[in-house]
């Protein structure tokens, strides 16, 4: 057993507080990993919120980090003690009829136990002053040890900077695999990009990798159209600056509205304007955002009968144990930006301010 440092989550709505957990050894199928970098993201701070129907308390949230496998548990073949390692909420088991369809990404070899916040043989690694915690999205990165699913990790270049390529474990991965992957991006196309955090510079980014020839990021800050031209938004407007619904000034920008657009944020009033603000006869909209539980999406049946298709993404529809370590070397051979998305560096103690700038839009 290890004794560390781990954010744990006693209850929702309460700040993450710093505390000594123990971490079981990993049991068959299983790695430990010394976490050496974590990022935050709005999941994390949605489930934190109380908002999300799957959340269990205490936990260990973080889904978004990058180690060094410490040991592993019988029958593990494919990492060893030393190895670099990104943790994968979504798995890829290699096995279940998903991971055999080319069609998607979405493993479902563990869903249950993970969903209930326990390794797959239904227990916790995590205890902490006598009780257990649960484990979050098969990873729990707020912690300086965890322990996860075998089908859960990917190793990954030794000389990457885990610092920066722990991004590539959420939110860079998604909002650039939904342009090339999910909507599949074209040439000289026309995109439309709804929230510019990092997952909507990671849209605007592949896009402009796919060859898009005008990209329009739509934010109601101000502060982030800067950085979101140098990631290769052409131009960027704010929902607020007109009295039209944003949908309407967007079809008149492009004379009949762009071939591509997606959802960043997971409001559904949006997801309904993205969708409308497509092209008839070929407009592609895709929901990256994850809204709150219990919501729903609406638009008129008119808006498909005429031609324009309403998808979804999860990690940018990436098979994870075979992608992550080739976005890691497209990182490392300088074809995607990863340094870029990186506002703030903290102490590990400090990861309740980096929730505050995160909500705060810095």
């Amino acid at each position: 057993v290890i004794k560390c440092k781990a954010a744990v989550a006693w209850e929702a709505g309460k700040p993450l507080s710093i505390e000594e957990v123990e971490v079981a050894p990993p049991k068959a199928h299983e790695v430990r990993i010394k976490v050496i970098a974590t990022a935050v993201c709005h999941t994390d701070a949605y489930t934190l919120s109380g908002a999300d129907p799957e959340g269990c308390f205490p936990v260990i949230l973080g889904h978004e980090g990058a180690g060094i496998v410490e040991s592993v548990g019988e029958g593990v073949t494919k990492v060893k003690k030393g190895d670099t390692v990104i943790p994968l909420y979504i798995p890829q088991c290699g096995e279940c009829k998903f991971c055999k369809n080319p069609k998607t990404n979405l493993c479902q070899k563990i869903r249950i136990t993970q969903g209930k916040g326990v390794m797959p043989d239904g227990t916790s690694r995590f205890t902490c002053k006598g009780k257990q915690i649960f484990h979050f999205m098969g990873t729990s990165t707020f912690s300086e040890y965890t322990v996860v699913a075998d089908i859960s990790v990917a190793k990954i270049d030794a000389v990457a900077p885990l610092d920066k390529v722990c991004l590539l474990g959420c939110g860079i991965s998604t909002g650039y695999g939904a342009a090339v992957n999910t909507a599949k991006v074209e040439p000289g196309s026309t995109c439309a990009v709804f929230g510019l955090g990092a997952v909507g510079l990671a849209v605007i980014m592949g896009c402009k990798t796919a060859g898009a020839s005008r990209i329009i990021g739509i934010d109601i800050n101000k502060d982030k159209y800067a950085k979101a031209k140098e990631f290769g938004a052409t131009e960027c407007i704010s929902p607020q600056d007109s009295k039209k619904p944003i949908q309407e000034v967007l079809v008149e920008m492009t004379d009949g509205g762009v071939d591509y657009s997606f959802e960043c944020i997971g409001n559904v009033g949006v997801m309904r304007a993205a969708l409308e603000a497509c092209h008839k006869g070929w407009g592609v909209s895709v929901i990256v955002g994850v809204a709150a539980a219990g919501q729903e999406i609406s638009t008129r049946p008119f808006q498909l009968v005429t031609g324009r298709t309403w998808k979804g993404t999860a990690f940018g529809g990436w098979k994870s144990v075979d992608n992550v370590p080739k976005l890691v070397t497209e990182y490392m051979s300088k074809k995607i930006k990863v340094d870029e998305f990186v506002t703030h560096t903290l102490p590990f103690d400090k990861i309740n301010e980096a929730f505050e700038l995160m909500h705060s839009g810095k």
